[in-house]
């Protein structure tokens, strides 16, 4: 009974390890168990997912075939452990078939669903990838799994790109004759394309990349603002300007914050932080700044059509478009988020709620008008925007 807690111990810690990127400690804590039980089949397909994060192929390897050997009638471990050998040979497709076949017999392992949002990724299929991602942070209890898989190579090669033939001309002889100095040359449309899905790459390393840049220019904005005010008196959105032509305050007013108070830059920063960087990686970079632009723009013209004597700054209306997004994401992807969905979604209902209350109680300053235009509207633009994939979710 000592020795089976011990197991246990064991095979947990190598399982928190791996949720943190930590390869190392996992292979350590696997090889523990492999000593009290070297027949247990968990703790060599433990090895086989800590040596895979080691960049140990052959061990890896060898103790996927161990784990076959030990379920030769197959198993949950023996699919995931064919997963990570398709995996190593760059069979992503037939090793996204096995991990989706183990996940439909017990859905509750997050390495899985790590594994599936790798797969994913390698298949192009980003939208689903986060999706999966997601859920396996969620199992694990904030677990990202960093570091754990091989890096994902994009293979550039000039058989992708097709060729053109040559037309074959017949002479006066009437013998047939390849034109062969006419084929053009495909060299600048090949590094175009490249240079495109470089770029692509490149972006997706840095899931965070548009929420700081948004973060950035609004402190900067900022900043400007403290040294010369005329910055406020020209961006801020005066409803009485605007209707005399002045729109560009509409625009303007979304990255200007009260100069006198430095809470409503921090409260608006930090709350952008935590809900832009989810919707970043769930919409896409270029969705998400769509998301953000479009709802500030749609919450100023609110505050405009609502509040015509009035006068505002803040990116409040863009920051509850974000929100609204993401609560939009909750709702169409309820059922692929599993159990976590409808939690997901009362809580952002109950925050949701929090704001707007906060929001028209009196004294509060607040431009009601521009957050409830800005939340409409993100929420509207993000189900436009929102990947193909995920609508197909819609319950």
């Amino acid at each position: 009974m000592e020795a089976q807690t011990d197991l246990q111990t064991y095979l947990e810690q190598g399982k928190e390890a791996l949720a943190h990127g930590k390869g190392r400690e996992a292979a350590i804590a696997y090889a523990h168990g492999a000593q009290l039980e070297p027949t247990n089949p968990l703790v060599h397909l433990g090895l086989a997912e800590a040596n895979l994060a080691l960049g140990n192929y052959n061990v890896v390897k060898m103790a996927c075939q161990r784990v076959q050997e030990l379920e030769p009638e197959g198993g949950l471990e023996a699919r995931t452990a064919q997963a990570l050998l398709d995996l190593i040979g760059q069979r992503y497709e037939r090793a996204l078939q096995n991990v989706d076949a183990a996940i439909e017999e017990d859905p509750s392992i997050s390495y899985n669903h790590a594994l599936r949002s790798y797969l994913l990724r390698a298949l192009g299929q980003d939208y689903d990838a986060n999706l999966a991602r997601a859920r396996a942070s969620r199992l694990s209890f904030g677990g990202r799994f960093e570091n754990d898989f091989p890096a994902i190579e994009k293979k550039f090669t000039a058989s992708a790109i097709p060729t053109p033939q040559p037309e074959p001309r017949e002479n006066t002889n009437g013998q047939v004759q390849v034109e062969r100095e006419s084929v053009p040359t495909w060299s600048s449309s090949s590094d175009m394309r490249r240079r495109i899905i470089r770029t692509r790459f490149a972006l997706s390393q840095y899931p965070g990349l548009v929420t700081n840049a948004l973060i950035a220019v609004n402190v900067i904005a900022y900043l400007i603002m403290k040294l010369d005010p005329n910055v406020f008196i020209w961006g801020a959105q005066a409803n009485v300007l605007v209707l005399q032509g002045q729109y560009w305050r509409i625009f303007t007013a979304m990255f200007l914050h009260d100069p006198n108070s430095y809470f409503h830059l921090g409260l608006n920063m930090l709350s952008l932080f935590f809900i832009g960087r989810a919707v970043e990686v769930f919409y896409g970079k270029w969705r998400y700044l769509v998301i953000y632009l479009v709802s500030g723009i749609l919450g100023g013209i609110s505050f405009l059509l609502l509040s015509p004597g009035e006068v505002a700054v803040g990116a409040s209306g863009a920051i509850f478009g974000v929100f609204g997004a993401l609560g939009v994401f909750y709702i169409i992807n309820r059922r692929a988020l599993g159990a976590g969905g409808s939690g997901a979604i009362m809580n952002w209902v109950f925050w949701l709620l929090l704001n707007l209350v906060f929001g028209i109680s009196a004294g509060s300053g607040i431009a009601i008008w521009g957050h409830v235009g800005g939340l409409l509207g993100g929420m509207i633009i993000a189900y436009l925007l929102i990947p193909h994939a995920g609508r197909g979710r819609i319950v």
